[in-house]
């Protein structure tokens, strides 16, 4: 299964974390943007977006990570961690699902829209874009109030690992969310739970450099 990636990419991370959760190994392929990679005709050909994570299981292409998360657990999930991680309930389900969305339509889109911006454009810093952030992670923290996961039950879900992987690229980035305790609680709690969450840290120092130029 071969695992089209960038190191510094929260979505990126947040598949590599789902693998490890189902156990399912990825032949990873770095694929390196600033160099154009993503635009070859090989790759093209595979996803006509030209984007990353892109996942190729047996001459299936998917991309989007939460689309590629929840192909894996739909595909290689084992029935004993299915159900926390992508529960067969439909209410339970669409929570995950809200969670999910939440974190590529709000929380991760108000993050980039403030810093990539002025990483990949040199625009200069949009307060009101800042402060978009704050009111995403106010949100983030009204979901956890009384929940040891975002997505409310026993075990962590897929919700977890997409929002774990996107506040790990905020600790890169030198955002400060400790005011939000909620979220600082239940981001200390996720790697003694999430598989790879270790590797997840380490693969997120690749984005550091581009951070550091950043205006807080």
């Amino acid at each position: 299964m071969d695992f089209y990636y960038l190191p510094g990419s929260a979505p990126c991370r947040a598949v590599q974390m789902t693998a490890a959760a189902v156990g399912v190994e990825l032949n990873l392929k770095l694929t390196d943007l600033m160099k154009g990679e993503h635009m070859k005709p090989e790759f093209l050909k595979l996803n006509p977006q030209h984007c990353v994570p892109t996942l190729v299981d047996s001459g299936f292409a998917l991309w989007e990570s939460r689309a590629i998360m929840c192909y894996l657990v739909e595909q290689y999930g084992k029935p004993c961690n299915n159900d926390s991680l992508y529960p067969t309930d439909p209410q339970k389900r669409a929570i995950v699902n809200q969670r999910l969305y939440f974190d590529m339509g709000t929380l991760y889109q108000r993050f980039g829209d403030y810093y990539y911006p002025q990483i990949f454009e040199g625009a200069p810093a949009n307060e009101a874009n800042f402060a978009k952030i704050g009111e995403a992670l106010a949100f983030l923290d009204t979901f956890l109030e009384g929940e040891r996961f975002v997505a409310g039950g026993n075990g962590y879900s897929l919700a977890d690992i997409s929002l774990y992987a996107t506040l790990t690229t905020f600790e890169v980035a030198g955002y400060d969310f400790s005011a939000y305790v909620n979220v600082l609680r239940w981001y200390k709690s996720m790697p003694e739970l999430i598989p790879a969450a270790e590797t997840n840290r380490n693969w997120a120092e690749a984005a550091r450099p581009f951070f550091d130029k950043v205006k807080h």
